[in-house]
C-alpha cells in the first residue's frame, strides 16, 4: 500500500487532479497496486482565510509519505511571489527535489505546430536541475542616488552588497541590480549521474544544454558533464548551445533523446517541448530526490481563467500520475495508464485545447473506460 500526499491546490488543479486520481484508481484496481490518499490543505484559498502557505507540521507528515500528487498553485487575490515561493520552492528545498523530469512525447491524433514532424518524432527526456543556477535567490538591486540595498543582498552577502555598491557609485550613483548564478559540484554531479544513466537506458544519446560560450558558471556545467560522460562510455554525449537548442527542437525534435540543462535553459527549453507535444495540457512532469521523496504535477499552473469551467485538459495531470506510479515500481499500472491515453486521443478523445469537445470530466472519463477495455484484453 501506497501513501501519497494529494495536493490538489488552485484553479484547474483540483479538476484535473480529480481526473487524475480516478484513472490511477482504476489502473491500480487491475493491477493490484494499492493507493492511500492524503488530502492536504495547501492552496491560495487556505492562505488567504490563515494566513497559511505549507507548514512545518504538513511537511513532517508528508514526509511520511511515498510521493506526492500536485494539482497546481496560484490564486489570482494572492500576491504572485508568495505561495510560488511559500509552496512550490519549499516543498522543492525542503525534500531537495533536484531533478525535473520532463517528457516530451507525441501522440497520434494529438495536433503539433512542426509542419512535417509526426507524433513518433517527439520523444525527448529532458532533465533539468531544480536547486542551483540563477534560481537560488541571491540578488538584488542598489540604487544608485540612495545607496540603499534591496533583495536578497541584504543579510546574505553584505560585503558582496557593498562592493557592488560602490560599483553604483562609480557609475555615476546609477541604479544597479544583479542575480549570481550558483553551482556546487555535488549538485552538477548528481544531475549528470541521472542523467546518463537515463540515457543509458534510452537511445543512449545525450546532449547538455548551456551557454559556456559566454557564462564562466556553464563552463564549470560542461567540464562535469565531460567527466561524468567518461564512466558512461555506451552514451554518446554532446554540447549544445541554449539557442541552438531551440532551433534544432523545432527544426529536428527526431535527433534529440535525453537533454540536460541546469535550471533556467531547462525552465525554456521544457516549455517549448510541452508546445511540440500539443500543448501545456499533455505535458507531465516529476520532481525527485532519488530513493528519498518525488513530487508529480501537470506544469500548466492554476489556470485562473479557464478554472471552474470544466475544460481544463486533465492528460497532463493524467500522465503525471502514470509517472508517479512508476516511479514506486508499478510498471504495469503506469504502461496501462499511458496506453490509456494513446488510444483514447487516437480514437478522437479531446478537450477544446486538443480541438475537441470533451469536458474535463469527459476526458477523464474516456481514459477511465480505456483502461478497463485495454485490461480486459
Amino acid at each position: 500500500m501506497f501513501k501519497i500526499a494529494y495536493i490538489p491546490g488552485d484553479g484547474v488543479g483540483p479538476e484535473v487532479l480529480s481526473e487524475g486520481r480516478k484513472v490511477i484508481d482504476a489502473a491500480c484496481g487491475k493491477t493490484g497496486a494499492g493507493i492511500e490518499w492524503v488530502e492536504f490543505p495547501v492552496s491560495g484559498e487556505h492562505y488567504l482565510k490563515t494566513g497559511e502557505t505549507i507548514t512545518d507540521e504538513m511537511l513532517e507528515k508528508i514526509e511520511m509519505c511515498d510521493a506526492i500528487y500536485f494539482g497546481a498553485i496560484g490564486h489570482p487575490e494572492v500576491k504572485p511571489g508568495i505561495l510560488e515561493r511559500g509552496v512550490l520552492l519549499k516543498l522543492r528545498f525542503y525534500f531537495d527535489l533536484y531533478i525535473n523530469l520532463r517528457p516530451i512525447k507525441g501522440f497520434p491524433g494529438v495536433p503539433t505546430p512542426l509542419k512535417n514532424a509526426k507524433a513518433e518524432d517527439i520523444d525527448i527526456m529532458i532533465i533539468r536541475e531544480t536547486t542551483e543556477d540563477t534560481y537560488v535567490g541571491i540578488g538584488g538591486a542598489v540604487k544608485g542616488g540612495s545607496g540603499a540595498i534591496e533583495g536578497e543582498f541584504k543579510g546574505h552577502i553584505p560585503d558582496f552588497a557593498a562592493k557592488i555598491r560602490c560599483e553604483a557609485e562609480k557609475r555615476e550613483k546609477d541604479d544597479l541590480c544583479l542575480q549570481v548564478g550558483v553551482m556546487s559540484r555535488r549538485g552538477v554531479e548528481r544531475i549528470m549521474k541521472y542523467a546518463y544513466g537515463m540515457a543509458e537506458k534510452r537511445r543512449k544519446h545525450i546532449v547538455c544544454v548551456t551557454k559556456s560560450n559566454v557564462m564562466q558558471i556553464y563552463g564549470f556545467w560542461d567540464e562535469i558533464f565531460d567527466e561524468i560522460g567518461k564512466t558512461y562510455p555506451s552514451v554518446k554525449g554532446e554540447k549544445q548551445f541554449v539557442d541552438a537548442v531551440t532551433q534544432w527542437m523545432v527544426l529536428r525534435p527526431e535527433s534529440y533523446d535525453v537533454m540536460v540543462a541546469p535550471n533556467m535553459f531547462g525552465d525554456i527549453i521544457t516549455d517549448l517541448g510541452s508546445v511540440l507535444q500539443g500543448g501545456m495540457g499533455m505535458a507531465p512532469s516529476a520532481l525527485i530526490n532519488p530513493g528519498k521523496m518525488a513530487m508529480f504535477e501537470p506544469i500548466h499552473g492554476s489556470a485562473p481563467d479557464i478554472a471552474g469551467k470544466g475544460i481544463a485538459n486533465p492528460v497532463a495531470a493524467i500522465l503525471s500520475g502514470a509517472m508517479m506510479l512508476r516511479h514506486l515500481g508499478e510498471e504495469k499500472a503506469a504502461k496501462l495508464i499511458e496506453d490509456a491515453v494513446s488510444l483514447a486521443l487516437s480514437e478522437g478523445a479531446k478537450t477544446r485545447d486538443l480541438g475537441g469537445t470533451l469536458s474535463t470530466r469527459g476526458m477523464g472519463d474516456a481514459i477511465a473506460r480505456k483502461v478497463e477495455k485495454l485490461w480486459e484484453g
